[in-house]
């Protein structure tokens, strides 16, 4: 087979354009799906990495968002070829699916570098897909684009719209108080996944979709189309059209995912009130483009910027309110000055040129930088002799009165210690207690996962009281609420300051002044620390991936990456396979 003159040696060349053995093997076998010559006769092959999967809800329906993206190929004279990675289903997947995500980025990276691909399509969803996707992509660095499977339609019970998971930490606080039916609760659950796609409050999943939108990493409405609007379809077929433009351009992925647009991302991210797992993905994301990104650059950027989208879990609305009403480039707009709209974006449209273009049709959804939803938004990092390392707070979604609160500690040495107490009648707590969560920080559960936003305990409930001030070294899940101090670093499990707090430690959380202290003298902190063994029970791995990850897992204020991982190897593969 010949080569067209004129045609570009792209990387699938090395396999499909030469004339011995290796490329004999290459085509023929490939040619048993009944792919015509001409298809290896110098076209850009166009990788559509996806995490479809029936055990992961949010994404059952990318098996046919690959056929339009598909059709968008053939149409710009590329060839596609789909290829599944593992999928991590947030819903489904025990302990918890952050544990995978790691797993699943080291899948992405080394299948688009192993395959003879010349650009590649990322199909994600659910929560930990798309994070994990982009961080193995960063690490091989090819033309990139991003299609995310879009939000749910609105949930629905007894006339009123309902969001996934707000919604259930709310029902299920109501029936613990009493105040709800289990056969109500119940009757909900149907109702509120009508359809497939990610959940339909701004959680972790729809944030990450927008955040992605917000860096130019895909086109346009990606975060807010509704995952069975048309329109996803057709932003996939054009997707489909753009990535060939993009290899034959040889624009790369770190041609875009640069530090200036993850500072747009990041404020873009505070004014949708997104989900705190934003925070974690995004630094193992920089990690893996070598871009310097620490923690206390989420509060620095986010500190003017208020909430402009009233959704849950911060507000009211839900996803498809978001979309109608204008989506994140009317948010950007908004923006303004706080973005640098010269950015290009794959689209081949820079910022300006797409926030230009935005309209808003809803100001009850979509407010304006004067008449914001709340003006405490973004991302607080709180640093003290409790989290030397540092921790978080999302101040959309707290009580305003409980962000400056002193009160005593009320300790669970781990998940199941929690379970085992939180409603006992006898457990020596009132409703100005601080709550906290020890043994579920990356190392220490394993995985780190969405159990900060403690349920209060029964006899809190039942007073009327729904908010308490609550700290783990756990994360949240983006669908809920609450004054929650997450991600607390270093974790209990390596001997970080939480370890060593007791019942009835007195601990001060100042928001404002970015301050979290236990109020014990320093020879006290010392003596603990000396006399500390180490957790007692929690669970340990001697085997497979888990101990993979324990043993080199970084810490929440590190992103959470494993060590090996951080950075990237590239696309070159010196040797052949025959």
């Amino acid at each position: 087979m010949t080569k067209k003159k004129d045609a570009k040696p792209y990387r699938s060349a090395h396999s499909y354009a030469k004339n011995d053995k290796d490329g004999f093997i290459h085509r023929s076998w490939m040619k048993s799906e009944g792919l015509p010559d001409d298809v290896f006769d110098g076209r850009p092959v166009i990788g559509i990495c996806n995490t479809w999967s029936e055990l992961t809800p949010c994404n059952a329906h990318l098996r046919e968002i690959a056929e339009y993206v598909k059709r968008g190929v053939w149409e710009a004279g590329g060839l596609p070829l789909e290829f599944p990675v593992m999928s991590t289903g947030e819903s489904q997947m025990r302990p918890t699916a952050m544990l995978f995500r790691n797993l699943v980025s080291m899948d992405v990276e080394e299948s688009i570098r192993g395959n003879p691909m010349d650009g590649v399509v990322l199909l994600g969803g659910c929560d930990k897909t798309t994070p994990a996707q982009l961080m193995g992509a960063a690490s091989v660095d090819l033309p990139t684009m991003v299609i995310s499977s879009g939000p749910m339609l609105n949930g629905k019970h007894c006339g009123t719209d309902i969001g996934s998971g707000t919604d259930v930490w709310k029902f299920s606080e109501d029936v613990r108080a009493g105040n709800m039916s289990i056969e109500e609760f119940m009757q909900a659950e149907s109702g509120m996944s009508r359809t497939p796609g990610t959940c339909m409050t701004m959680g972790s999943a729809s944030t990450f979709a927008c955040v992605v939108e917000a860096m130019g990493l895909s086109l346009p409405f990606n975060g807010t189309i509704p995952a069975v609007d048309a329109r996803r379809k057709t932003m996939s077929h054009l997707t489909g059209r753009r990535i060939v433009d993009l290899v034959k351009e040889d624009r790369k992925l770190s041609a875009y995912l640069t530090r200036p647009a993850m500072e747009n991302a990041i404020r873009v991210l505070a004014a949708i009130g997104g989900s705190t797992n934003a925070v974690i993905h995004l630094q193992a994301i920089a990690g893996r483009m070598g871009i310097d990104l620490c923690l206390d650059d989420f509060d620095q950027l986010t500190k003017d910027i208020p909430l402009l989208v009233d959704i849950q879990p911060s507000g009211k609305y839900l996803m498809e309110d978001f979309h109608y009403a204008g989506g994140v480039p009317y948010v950007m707009q908004t923006l303004g000055k706080f973005l640098d709209q010269k950015i290009e974006t794959v689209s081949g449209q820079t910022v300006g040129e797409i926030t230009a273009l935005a309209e808003g049709y809803n100001d009850d959804v979509l407010h304006s930088m004067q008449s914001p939803v709340k003006e405490n938004a973004g991302i607080w990092v709180l640093r003290g002799n409790l989290c030397p390392k540092g921790a978080i707070i999302k101040p959309s979604a707290a009580s305003d009165g409980l962000l400056t609160h002193e009160a005593k500690a009320v300790v669970f040495e781990n998940i199941e210690d929690l379970k085992a107490r939180i409603d006992d009648p006898e457990l020596d707590v009132d409703e100005n207690s601080i709550l906290v969560l020890k043994g579920c920080g990356p190392k220490g559960y394993p995985g780190m996962p969405e159990v900060a936003n403690m349920p209060l305990p029964q006899k809190i409930l039942e007073k009327g009281v729904r908010d308490m001030v609550r700290i783990s070294d756990a994360r949240m899940s983006g669908t809920a609420f609450g004054t929650v101090i997450l991600h607390v670093s270093p974790e209990t499990e390596i001997g970080g300051p939480l370890s060593f707090v007791e019942n009835g430690d007195m601990i001060r959380l100042d928001g404002p002044a970015r301050t979290l202290d236990v109020l014990i003298s320093e020879e006290e902190l010392a003596r603990r620390t000396s006399n500390w063994q180490g957790p007692e029970t929690a669970p340990k791995y001697d085997r497979g991936y888990y101990k993979l990850y324990i043993d080199h897992v970084l810490q929440a204020d590190e992103g959470a990456d494993l060590d090996f991982l951080v950075g990237k190897s590239g696309s070159i593969v010196t040797r052949e396979s025959h």
